[in-house]
């Protein structure tokens, strides 16, 4: 009985089939030692992004930036508004630029030193893994209405269902904060100055020392060694602090005692 051989299209199909699979398999072993590798802070990545979100929380926050703060070392982002960035820069009404992602973030400092604790519940993570939250200073007032009415961050629609958007206009009639001249919407400033964002961790070395917390407690990448480093000692201006790992600030020297730092001998 003759043999019946496979039509040649569908026998390139085949090989071609073989080929793609075993290129595949290759990479994947190529890819297997880097990937251990980077396990640890995939894994550490997925978890933040998939665990339940912390029930309400409060306590005394330590500004980031005009978006962010930080308590008993969890990053908060604040839900439905978006501030400018720490180095970014806006004309004011005599067409002058300044510093409005900072002006933003002391506003924010001394708005939270009236009425503390804060008050924060959470509603969602962000791509960072940080619970993004509706906060409440002591008295009950809403931080992001605030910011947003002072014309110090913006109504972001894309996750505020226009929630404030009534204090926008407010603060547009008026001519607070960014109203008063030219700038661009925040998300956009991203997208354009790409290399100017700062990420997490770098945002830990700004503003941070507002509200007094100014100590970095840092752990020892060679030791694991709990360090904390107070303003003035040799190796204060470059560390950097990383909450990603269990780096934090600290509002005194007690404080990180207790919580398990020593001082950094120099």
């Amino acid at each position: 009985m003759p043999s019946r051989r496979l039509p040649r299209p569908l026998l390139g199909l085949i090989f071609l089939g073989v080929g793609t699979l075993a290129a595949a398999v290759t990479q994947f072993a190529i890819q297997g030692t880097a990937g251990q590798q980077n396990t640890s802070g995939l894994q550490s990545t997925i978890t933040n992004w998939t665990e339940p979100l912390p029930g309400p929380m409060q306590g005394r926050a330590s500004v980031i930036d005009g978006d962010t703060v930080e308590i008993a070392g969890q990053r908060v982002r604040f839900n439905g508004i978006d501030a400018p960035e720490s180095r970014q820069h806006c004309d004011h009404a005599k067409g002058f630029d300044y510093p409005c992602g900072r002006r933003a973030a002391q506003a924010l400092d001394k708005f939270l030193a009236a009425s503390r604790p804060l008050h924060c519940s959470f509603v969602d993570r962000d791509r960072y893994g940080r619970p993004v939250g509706n906060c409440n200073r002591a008295d009950g007032r809403s931080v992001q209405k605030w910011l947003v009415e002072q014309g110090l961050a913006l109504d972001w629609p894309r996750y505020s269902n226009g929630a404030f958007a009534a204090e926008q206009v407010s603060a547009k009639a008026a001519h607070r904060g960014v109203w008063q001249g030219r700038f661009d919407q925040p998300w956009d400033w991203r997208d354009a100055n790409a290399d100017k964002v700062e990420s997490v961790s770098e945002q830990s070395t700004g503003f941070g020392l507002l509200g007094g917390c100014s100590i970095k407690g840092n752990i020892s990448v060679n030791t694991g060694d709990k360090i904390y480093h107070v303003p003035g000692q040799e190796y204060y201006a470059e560390t950097r602090i990383s909450p990603f790992k269990g780096e934090r600030w600290f509002c005194s020297e007690a404080e990180a005692q207790a919580a398990g730092w020593r001082r950094a001998r120099r």
